[in-house]
């Protein structure tokens, strides 16, 4: 077990700007609230990715007169090009793909100089389909019915477990063998001074899914995602994100993990993850 770190916010603003063609560049300091399980000096790729999905939410609609019954992100993948530093990071903002009803986003992490992340999504136009809904999975028992983690077992390293809630359906726990479900609140905000949106603690909780349904030693192998789709089928709310996950891994390397993803009210959407998988040492 591990003295835990005071929580700040994930990121500390540093200013933002408009270029002529409509992209949105803002530039953040990242806390050591964003680092580990993995490396001390890098960051978990849960609070990146929602800074990404922070970039694109407020991206304006493109075309006057378009969705007039509002927006909402259909479906975000973040590619991880690389060990995302903790320190001063630049995140950029486009519409890659304008339109009245259906646009394509997206959204580039910058460390040190180079893209760290690269992320795009989909949103769609919103419209009323709730005589049609079908196809949701049960809910998961609520937040209250679980166990919260009793601290780090050993390998995991401080940070970002420090700076999110964590509780265990089934009486789970981290060092426990997937798969997993549980529920996950983010202590801090996203980014100083501000209220997360529902789908930032999505994102959040959804890159959790990989530790939630952790198969493997972390003290003897390493299994790190190199990339992360979420689909939505239905926005989420409130500040508490369920998880239900499961972790496969092949014989040469490679690994999946895939997840169903909560709201209290029940499902909202999926999420999967690439894994590269190798022993420690």
């Amino acid at each position: 077990m591990h003295d835990p770190i005071p929580p700040t916010p994930f990121y500390l603003p540093r200013g933002e700007r408009t270029g002529p063609d409509g992209a949105g560049t803002a530039d953040f300091e990242a806390t050591l609230s964003t680092t580990g399980p993995w490396y001390a000096e890098a960051q978990h790729m849960g609070p990146p990715s929602a800074l990404l999905v922070r970039a694109m939410e407020r991206l304006p609609e493109s075309r006057p007169g378009g969705a007039q019954d509002g927006w909402r992100l259909a479906r975000a993948t973040v590619e991880v090009l690389g060990m995302v530093p903790a320190g001063p990071v630049t995140v950029t903002a486009r519409v890659e793909r304008p339109g009245r009803s259906i646009e394509l986003l997206e959204a580039t992490m910058q460390a040190a100089g180079r893209d760290v992340l690269r992320a795009r999504g989909w949103r769609l136009a919103a419209g009323d389909t709730a005589d049609a809904a079908t196809g949701a999975v049960p809910a998961l028992p609520g937040p209250e019915t679980g166990v919260a983690q009793p601290g780090l077992p050993d390998g995991w390293l401080p940070g970002f477990l420090d700076a999110i809630e964590w509780v265990w359906l089934d009486g789970g726990a981290l060092d426990d063998p997937g798969p997993g479900r549980g529920w996950i609140r983010m202590r801090v905000p996203l980014v100083e001074g501000e209220e997360p949106t529902s789908v930032q603690r999505l994102m959040v909780a959804a890159d959790c899914a990989n530790g939630l349904a952790a198969p493997l030693d972390v003290r003897r192998w390493l299994f790190v995602n190199t990339d992360l789709t979420v689909h939505l089928h239905r926005a989420p709310a409130g500040d508490w994100i369920g998880v239900d996950a499961a972790t496969t891994i092949g014989p040469d390397g490679l690994g999946t993990c895939s997840a169903a993803l909560f709201d209290t009210a029940g499902h909202t959407g999926r999420g999967a993850q690439a894994l590269t998988v190798r022993p420690r040492g």
